[in-house]
This record gives structure tokens, sequence and C-alpha cells, in this order.
């Protein structure tokens, strides 16, 4: 890469992890190129994006676009890196990559920025368990809806009980 096209994708990755939700770094050593087309076409069905890059310039490009130091750290930025980024659900591309981790053994997790913020690798595995948002969401929706659907048949209960109480005693009244 000449000098200048080195600058225009660093500035090009800057804008696009400023953009993403989540910036998730892999050590992607050990992945043949098959499997790595493979990874590539799963993160696409879910709006997400897999870029291999050198770590010297994911470093100038993550400190553009201002994000944790702890993400350019020498610790984590050795060996082969890729990021994973989307603008889209940002535990999806986790649940992705960890799945396929469990199928292949590769790709290592190292660390992300998850909507603004760092996560470790325990982190981030924690969260690749997690359903996604909108799931999360009906949870949430259900948990507070509860007592309303509680409070609801046990109002409507009483109700009923007590129009077929009178209306036994209609029926008895009308015996009379």
């Amino acid at each position: 890469m000449q000098k200048t096209e080195k600058s225009l994708f660093v500035d090009n990755l800057a804008k696009t992890l400023e953009a993403a939700n989540a910036a998730i770094l892999v050590d992607f050593a050990g992945l043949d190129v098959a499997k790595q087309q493979e990874l590539k076409t799963r993160l696409r069905e879910i709006g997400a994006t897999m870029q291999v890059t050198k770590n010297t310039l994911f470093a100038l490009a993550a400190e553009k676009a201002k994000l944790p130091k702890e993400a350019m750290a020498d610790t984590v930025l050795v060996g082969q890196t890729a990021i994973v980024y989307t603008e889209g659900d940002p535990i999806a591309p986790l649940q992705v990559l960890a799945k396929f981790a469990k199928e292949f053994e590769v790709p290592q997790l190292k660390v992300g920025i998850v909507e603004g913020s760092f996560q470790d690798k325990e982190a981030l595995g924690r969260l690749s368990v997690l359903p996604p948002k909108e799931v999360l969401y009906a949870q949430v929706v259900g948990q507070i809806a509860a007592p309303a659907r509680g409070l609801l048949w046990t109002l409507s209960s009483n109700m009923q009980k007590l129009v077929y109480v009178l209306k036994e005693a209609s029926k008895k009244g009308g015996d009379n």
C-alpha cells in the first residue's frame, strides 16, 4: 500500500468505526480462506462486515475515531487481526462469532467496543449468549405487563362469579 492509500484507508476505517454500533477485534490465525469466506457470509447475513487490517493501521484509525485506549493496547494488537463491525444489532455479530468459534475453534475474540463501551474478551463472551435486543425488549414488556394481566384476570374472575351467583339467585327467586 502506498502512503496515500494508507492515509485514505485509515480515514475510511475511522469513519466506519465512528458509525458502528459494535466493533469487535478477533484473532483469525488458523482460519483458512474457505472458512474465512464462510464466516464473512454468515456475518453479511446479519448486516455485519469482517475486515482484515494491519494492527498499526487499526491503531491509527481507532485513535482518529476516539475509541477507548484499551482497544489499541499493545497486548491487543498482536498477531493477525480482523475487525467485525455493524451499524445494526451489536449483539448479533458476537453470537455469529461465538457459534462459528464453537464449530471451528477459530477465530478468537480479542476485545470490542459495543455501543460505545469497551468490552474485554470475557465480557464479549457473556454478551454473545444474550438474546437479541428485540427479545430482551419483549421480555421486559412481558414482565411489566404480568401484574396488570393478573389484576385483570382476578377482577374478571370475581365479576364472573358475581354474575353466576346473581343468575342462580334469579332462578331460585323465579321458582317462588
